[in-house]
């Protein structure tokens, strides 16, 4: 691999079509770092990391020096620059130096194999990448399946981004200029890289992070979610920066240990979680004053099961919004709000977006109670999926976007999930929401974890199956759940069969791999046996 040679000079920014009314200019880097300093307070803390603090001043030095490393590595306003890196300053800086000189930052999973990896590097046509030495094997592994690499820098060579000083200001760009691309966590199938503008970032932050959470230049935020996808973007550098607070990163696994000791230690007042951390963390031994600092919690993902909403709320005095967001919309469109969260609802729509209910022809649900795929519109909608143009016109339809969630719009105007809309299971003619069961099972004294998936039987008929892993030091009993579930729920609508599992397969960014969890119970003989000679069902309505 070779170097470019840098470039000389930083073009002007021009109307692209002859004529016309200039765009209007917006860089994202700018308002996020630059602005403060240029208003007094460059001196407060702007982030916070396992290594070092930077002040506001100090991240605005750091910015221009990497967007003047990667201009001198020959990188192009528009181009891609990928990354494979833990949640540090060097992060942090390189996503909001790509932005700052224009082109365009691709923060990737550093959960990813090398072969997984190098997809996304040949797939976003990067001809720089940037890496954590930790992982620098799969960075390298990924890199030979990608020609159109031509450097690759690793945080030990961090100094050869900072040897080309600074740069003086930040490139053009336009509102609508690419700024950011994030690949989705890829549940079934090849991740596809949602396309971002400056704009969305300033939106998301305006509309969510302020009109929302209410977030002030005096908060702290800590994310159990990473930079390199949506949600722990939006918490660790969109809504902090915005506004003058302090974002808190944390490079490794957010275990419920790790994640109290930095709440406790650095002051987090607003704290970012899904399901799957809150969950082990109520298992957990931890100290129930732990939490002292944190004003609001805010989890996505997945829908948040009542029992952890009534569990952080009575035993850490946390009250927890549910919400829920898209790697398409950058953020979380739909939430509920501080003083109000309504358990089993992700809330009512966040300002600036709409949502809709449609039914499998497409038709707008008007009707209260009556479920439906769900469509949001927002500005902050990507402009679509890279080089994916059927895929994109199946789920940017005009000014909607197709979330593939199944809702249904309450009395009171919130809004709650019911599942992926590929999630629900036909049990004996009569369709069953997974997110319900789940709930109930959720409320015995021995689950920490429960996912319930269709497996088909003989009869290519689908058989609800709990996949269940136990609190610290308790075991399952198959009978006795699914007789917990027949107590409350119809008897149509309990597991057929019980599995427990020590762990949920789980994507990077921490939903439930439902697709893994079939193919699982699919090759397990006994939940295989145990659902199809289970008694039938009730008889079942007849149902479309």
């Amino acid at each position: 691999m070779t170097e470019s040679s840098p470039a000389t000079s930083t073009p002007r920014a021009t109307s692209p079509v002859a004529g016309s009314a200039a765009p209007a200019g917006f860089n994202a880097a700018e308002y996020l770092v630059e602005r403060h300093v240029a208003r007094g307070a460059g001196e407060r803390t702007a982030v916070v990391s396992a290594s070092r603090t930077l002040s506001y001043t100090e991240l605005a030095a750091e910015v221009r020096r990497v967007a003047a490393g990667l201009r001198a590595l020959g990188v192009r306003p528009e181009e891609r620059v990928l990354m494979c890196m833990t949640d540090e300053v060097e992060l942090f800086s390189a996503i909001l130096g790509a932005m700052y000189l224009g082109a365009v930052a691709v923060p990737c999973s550093t959960m990813l194999t090398g072969g997984e990896l190098g997809k996304l590097v040949a797939d976003s046509r990067a001809r720089v990448v940037l890496g954590s030495t930790e992982f620098a094997d799969a960075a390298r592994t990924g890199v030979e399946a990608a020609p159109d690499v031509e450097t690759v820098v690793f945080t030990d060579e961090w100094q050869r981004l900072r040897e080309a000083g600074e740069l003086e200001r930040p490139y053009p760009t336009w509102e609508d200029s690419p700024a950011l691309w994030l690949y989705t966590s890829g549940t079934t199938g090849m991740p596809k890289a949602a396309m971002h503008r400056h704009a969305d970032i300033r939106f998301v932050a305006r509309n969510y992070g302020q009109r929302v959470l209410g977030i002030t230049a005096e908060d702290r935020c800590l994310s159990v979610a990473k930079l390199f996808f949506a949600y722990g973007i939006g918490n660790s550098m969109f809504f902090p920066l915005s506004v003058g607070a302090t974002a808190l990163l944390e490079p490794a696994r957010p275990t419920p240990q790790l994640v109290a000791q930095r709440a406790k230690a650095d002051g987090a007042t607003l704290l970012f979680g899904t399901p799957s951390f809150w969950g082990p963390l109520l298992a957990s031994d931890i100290a129930d004053d732990t939490f002292g600092s944190v004003r609001q919690g805010i989890s996505a993902g997945e829908a948040l099961p009542a029992r952890m909403l009534h569990g952080m709320r009575d035993r850490f005095g946390v009250e927890v919004l549910d919400g829920i967001g898209s790697t398409e919309m950058l953020h979380i469109f739909i939430s509920n709000r501080p003083g109000s969260a309504r358990p089993s609802s992700s809330g009512t729509p966040v300002p600036g977006y709409e949502v809709q209910l449609r039914d499998e022809q497409g038709g707008v649900i008007e009707e209260v109670d009556r479920a439906g795929e769900l469509y949001v519109r927002g500005d902050s909608a990507a402009i679509g999926y890279w080089c994916r143009a059927a895929t994109s016109r199946q789920v940017f339809l005009g000014e909607w976007t197709r979330t593939g969630d199944t809702y249904v719009r309450n009395t009171d105007g919130t809004y709650t999930c019911l599942g992926r809309f590929n999630d629900m299971i036909k049990a004996g003619g009569i369709w069953v929401t997974p997110s319900e069961v789940e709930d109930r099972l959720l409320e015995h004294p021995d689950v920490a974890e429960a996912v319930v998936v269709g497996v088909p039987d003989s009869d290519e008929l689908d058989r609800p199956v709990a996949c269940v892993v136990p609190m610290p030091g308790r075991h399952i009993d198959g009978d006795e759940l699914i007789q917990w579930c027949r107590e409350t729920l119809a008897a149509f609508k309990r597991p057929r069969a019980v599995v427990e599992l020590a762990e949920l397969p789980k994507t990077a960014t921490g939903k439930i791999r439902r697709n893994v969890l079939r193919a699982m119970v699919a090759r397990s003989g006994d939940a295989a046996e145990s659902a199809e000679s289970a008694e039938p069902t009730e008889p079942a309505a007849v149902t479309s």
